[in-house]
């Protein structure tokens, strides 16, 4: 995928702050934000700052995401990374104050100087120790934290029962399980959350016509038509937008621009909202048929990045 130069993607460090601050004052355990993906397409080295001094630590998939930005050494605060390990040297983890995620006895003990937190498996089945191995595992890594990426109160259980008899920092609540007391034990690790309502992504009408027929390559039909740069090699899909703040959609996308519906009054400039005010990173995902996480993503790579501070 690759940005459009007329899409305009403004981020609201400002409301990123707001966010961290009320999951804080919500839960009042520790935060582990998740920074994975370039901060869901934010921008990981910005979004790192403006929450260091709010979280207890960042959450990575991989090393190089918190080496890359040198996370440590410009916040101040440690790592976790949740994908499989990069190597079982714990070199690199040490050196970058990076805590790796473990599921194999193999893998704790290979690394058990970079204090290894191991992942328990409570249904994802995906990189994460198997209930009957989580003793093994923790015992060979000198462990002493565990967490899941759990969906349902069910799963929180089932990662406290399996370290109920050892002294451990637990954390399983992710953005989906904020409003759940019970899931949010010794921390909590949004990404969606954090970032919610923090993106405005928005580009111009080129040009708006009354439609005299089937249009375009799928025949669509609308009244009045307009056409913006942005494609679905920038990463768009069809689905709800604004225009000049109503309602209104993207009725068929191409490789680097789309047809829009419009109104008789709209003209070419008038801007035309893809995120932002009404339109929600759900709303989207509803129409997209996917998740809202995705839908951020896709859309904070249309066009070039700016920051409100």
């Amino acid at each position: 995928m690759r940005p459009s130069a007329h899409v305009r993607v403004a981020v609201d460090l400002r409301r990123v702050r707001t966010n961290a601050q009320a999951i804080r004052q919500l839960t009042g355990v520790p935060l582990i934000a998740v920074v994975k993906a370039d901060a869901y397409g934010l921008g990981a080295e910005r979004t790192t700052l403006t929450l260091a001094d709010l979280v207890d630590r960042f959450c990575v998939f991989s090393p190089d995401e918190a080496i890359r930005i040198d996370l440590w050494q410009r916040t101040g605060k440690p790592a976790l990374a949740i994908g499989p390990p990069a190597t079982l040297d714990p070199t690199d983890y040490v050196a970058h104050h990076i805590h790796p995620a473990v599921s194999t006895a193999q893998q704790a003990a290979a690394l058990r100087s970079a204090r290894p937190v191991v992942c328990v498996d409570t249904g994802q089945q995906r990189f994460a120790c198997p209930m009957e191995n989580v003793a093994e595992t923790f015992d060979q890594g000198h462990c002493d934290e565990a967490y899941t990426h759990a969906a349902t109160l069910q799963q929180v259980q089932m990662l406290q029962d399996a370290v109920a008899h050892r002294r451990a920092r637990l954390h399983a609540a992710g953005s989906s399980l904020l409003n759940e007391p019970a899931a949010w034990l010794d921390a909590v690790r949004p990404g969606l959350a954090l970032y919610r309502g923090s993106v405005r992504v928005s580009t111009q009408l080129v040009e708006n016509r009354k439609s005299t027929g089937p249009a375009g390559y799928s025949g669509f039909t609308a009244p009045y038509h307009g056409v913006i740069l942005a494609g679905y090699s920038n990463g768009l899909k069809a689905g709800p937008c604004l225009v000049n703040g109503h309602p209104s959609r993207i009725l068929e996308v191409g490789m680097q621009s789309a047809f829009v519906e419009t109104q008789p009054t709209d003209r070419a400039g008038d801007e035309v909202i893809l995120l932002g005010d009404s339109i929600s990173e759900q709303h989207i995902a509803s129409a997209w048929n996917t998740s809202p996480h995705e839908c951020l993503v896709r859309l904070t790579s249309l066009g070039v990045r700016e920051y409100i501070e």
